[in-house]
């Protein structure tokens, strides 16, 4: 079933909007209905990450997004750092946080850096654009996804959105959404930074509700992997030269997709239940030719 709840009726201030929204969505998170967010400035996903609080205590986010938005967090929130913010306020839920599409020179190198250092995922619009499969599984671990529509090129949108000229095509943010639609734990969607009064053609919001149908497309072919019980899963083990870089991995037998299982027995795994984690099979290519995969690493760093 779907249903069109309607306009957001505005608050007199931010604040009052966040309120507003972190409001409506707990009440539909708890009833497991998926809103899709369409419009409004990117900060709104503030308001998203915070509905969870008092869902779960741990949030995966991945960000369709030319720009990091990490901003000055010192400042009031608004579209170019909700993400410091996030990242900083408590309570600290956020426990990854991937970018697909970001571009170099849209980024300061600190900016750049600060990512690397918070162990943090992100994937330039090059190498996304030229291996699309690159998002599955970054998607299959996501609670929250958002696109930003300026991760888009302008000559894909209406001619008065003064977006950038490089940044992914209709054919390929149709794909992210559909994989994003797939992820069996994508609980909200979001699409944010479409100005209607910018679009007299309607050529971005035709653009927006192809990218809702693939969204809606790839929910409808979601397939219950029963993950941790181990009936429709395979197990490969993969022994490095140390303990830290001995590797499980698992293939389901429904779908043909992967995870890097973190052990319970694991030194770094302080929760001491099996773990999974989406990867993919080029992954396990990796780790049998005696390589490491990056998604290894990260996952350590994650947990040590």
């Amino acid at each position: 079933v779907i249903s069109d709840l309607g306009n957001l009726i505005l608050g007199n201030n931010s604040e009052e909007t966040y309120g507003r929204l972190i409001s409506l969505l707990t009440i539909l998170f708890k009833r497991d209905i998926i809103p899709i967010l369409i419009g409004g400035s990117q900060d709104l996903l503030y308001s998203v990450y915070r509905s969870y609080d008092s869902i779960q205590n741990t949030v995966n986010m991945v960000n369709v997004d030319s720009n990091f938005d990490l901003g000055d967090s010192s400042k009031p929130i608004n579209n170019q750092s909700y993400l410091g913010k996030i990242i900083l306020e408590e309570p600290q839920n956020l426990f990854n946080y991937s970018n697909i599409g970001y571009q170099t020179f849209h980024n300061s190198q600190e900016e750049i850096d600060l990512m690397d250092n918070l162990y943090f995922e992100a994937y330039r619009l090059g190498d996304v654009c030229s291996k699309i499969r690159l998002v599955e599984p970054v998607m299959r671990d996501a609670d929250i996804v958002s696109v930003d529509m300026k991760s888009i090129r302008a000559s894909e949108l209406s001619s008065r959105q003064k977006f950038s000229p490089n940044g992914f095509d209709g054919k390929e943010i149709c794909a992210i959404a559909r994989y994003a639609g797939i992820s069996n734990k994508v609980s909200s969607f979001g699409i944010f930074e479409y100005n209607q009064n910018l679009d007299q053609d309607d050529q971005t919001a035709k653009l927006i509700s192809q990218i809702i149908w693939y969204f809606l497309e790839g929910f409808q072919s979601r397939v219950s992997e029963d993950i941790p019980s181990s009936k429709n899963l395979i197990f490969y083990n993969v022994t490095g030269e140390n303990d830290t870089n001995n590797m499980v991995f698992c293939k389901s037998k429904l779908s043909n997709r992967w995870w890097i299982v973190m052990k319970k027995d694991h030194r770094y795994n302080k929760l001491k239940v099996d773990q999974f984690f989406a990867c993919s099979y080029s992954d396990y290519e990796l780790a049998m030719n005696g390589d490491i995969p990056d998604t290894w690493l990260r996952i350590i760093k994650l947990l040590s």
